[in-house]
């Protein structure tokens, strides 16, 4: 050329069926089904592949303490109780292995056998049917957004001058907080591990403990996390953080009163806000708001070309979990692959807190079951009248059904050990469209945790005993022996 440069020509564009843009847990599920079916796929992320690892880092914290606090309740079962003594090297070895060993299975090279492209660099949409990454360009057939969100610092005047830990620093610490405040209302598992483990751990809630789930729950984990020694502050708004000697002042201010905490770190656990802002959705044509990428029933954008899904969809995917997610990527495959018609119901995702004890819920809680037209039946059913809960000594909690007149079931809420895990029935007789009556009949282990839910689901039918029809009928039938 005349003045003896080159321009480095344009990479010619790539064109799969799928562009994935977000390698996280959800993400990276869907590029590997979709590669498993022979579909070329490009993953694109700009961070770590595998995605924040944040949450598994607080839940080992949760786990932890579990352990730390069985120690200490060892008397009520004649062993010696002991007081625990935390390792924070050890502790913070296993939050690595946790970590690593989940990494395992999203490891740029696991995803690179598997026939799937992966892009490093941050994706902008330059057209409806165009992403470009570090100036290469991908046109897909289909785009699917699975970035995710993030937590947001608040508006607190004074808190860029404290110590803040987000959940992603978790995995990262070597050493506990010596007096943590926990911020939001999300955090209310985690303020309960890091008490277990000696911390002087405080929970600040501003929207009060266990925001969504049902109030009786609240009651019961209020109960346990006040007996546990951890200070908690419900309805107060952070009005200012201010530095201090020894760590930094959060002040607080409900019903027009202030009122200040000391600590040495402030754990942020919410809000969290959509990871899109980097995105340029603008050009690509997909409408956006603060709720997140816009999306209707089949979780399609305004641009009929990308989908988006998890934490990062808002409009009619907008769900009180973020687990939503993992239900979103199988829909968008059926979507995608089989043209299959799908639509989400974010009322039915479950919501677990993973504290002490645990509270899962799905559906309608009784109180906004209340505030519907019709009437409901609540059916409960306490663990201390269950023989599992009593052979293991943790009998406070219950399982509330919420059920109309037919008995469809609207809402499910348990308080106990194990509620994360007693709720999947439940889970999957919403989704089946299944009334109270298929629980009631569902064959499940004797002396196991899981009969209080049979039992809840027979007491719908306790009524029936009183029909004099019914008597009369039975009558009936005793006289043919």
């Amino acid at each position: 050329m005349g003045d003896g440069t080159a321009k480095a020509a344009k990479p010619a564009a790539l064109t799969p069926d799928i562009c994935v843009i977000g390698a996280g847990g959800n993400g990276s599920a869907l590029a590997i089904a979709a590669a498993a079916f022979g579909v070329p796929v490009v993953l694109v992320e700009r961070d770590a592949i595998g995605g924040d690892r944040g949450p598994l880092a607080a839940r080992a914290l949760i786990e932890i303490g579990t352990r730390a606090q069985a120690l200490r309740d060892a008397g009520r079962f004649g062993l010696t109780a002991t007081e625990p003594q935390p390792n924070p090297a050890q502790i913070h070895d296993h939050i690595q292995r946790a970590s690593a060993a989940d990494r395992a299975n999203h490891s740029a090279e696991r995803l690179a056998t598997l026939g799937i492209t992966v892009i490093r660099g941050e994706a902008r949409f330059t057209s409806r049917s165009t992403v470009t990454v570090e100036g290469q360009p991908i046109q897909a057939r289909r785009f699917v957004v699975a970035t995710g969100a993030r937590t947001v610092p608040p508006a607190i005047p004074g808190l860029d001058s404290i110590p803040v830990l987000r959940e992603a620093d978790l995995a990262g610490l070597t050493r506990l907080p010596e007096r943590p405040i926990v911020l939001g209302s999300a955090g209310a598992a985690l303020a309960q591990g890091l008490r277990r483990l000696g911390c002087a751990a405080t929970l600040v809630s501003p929207q009060g403990l266990l925001a969504g789930h049902d109030d009786e729950a609240a009651t019961i984990l209020r109960r346990r996390l006040l007996r546990e020694g951890l200070a908690l502050h419900e309805g107060s708004e952070p009005l200012r953080a201010e530095r201090t000697r020894s760590g930094f002042r959060l002040v607080l201010t409900s019903s027009s009163r202030e009122a200040a905490i000391e600590g040495s770190h402030l754990i942020l656990c919410g809000p969290r806000q959509p990871a899109i802002d980097t995105l340029d959705l603008d050009f690509g044509g997909v409408r956006h708001d603060a709720s997140g990428i816009m999306v209707d029933r089949s979780l399609r954008t305004s641009n009929r070309r990308v989908y988006a899904l998890g934490a990062c969809a808002g409009g009619a995917a907008t769900a009180p979990s973020d687990r939503a997610g993992d239900d979103h990527v199988g829909l968008v495959l059926r979507g995608i692959l089989f043209r299959q018609p799908v639509k989400i119901d974010p009322g039915s995702e479950p919501r677990v807190v993973w504290s002490q004890p645990q509270v899962a819920s799905i559906g309608l809680s009784e109180t906004e079951a209340c505030k519907m037209a019709g009437a409901i039946r609540v059916l409960r059913w306490p663990f201390s009248e269950n023989a599992a809960a009593q052979a293991e000594g943790e009998t406070e909690g219950f399982v509330k059904a919420i059920v109309d007149r037919k008995g469809h079931i609207l809402g499910v809420t348990i308080v106990g050990d194990d509620a994360g895990e007693l709720v999947a029935p439940w889970c999957v007789a919403m989704r089946a469209g299944l009334g109270i009556g298929a629980v009631a009949g569902m064959p499940l282990p004797a002396s196991s945790r899981s009969d209080a839910s049979r039992r809840t689901a027979l007491s719908f039918h306790a009524a029936l005993t009183t029909r004099p029809a019914l008597r009369r009928l039975i009558g009936f039938l005793r006289r043919f022996g």
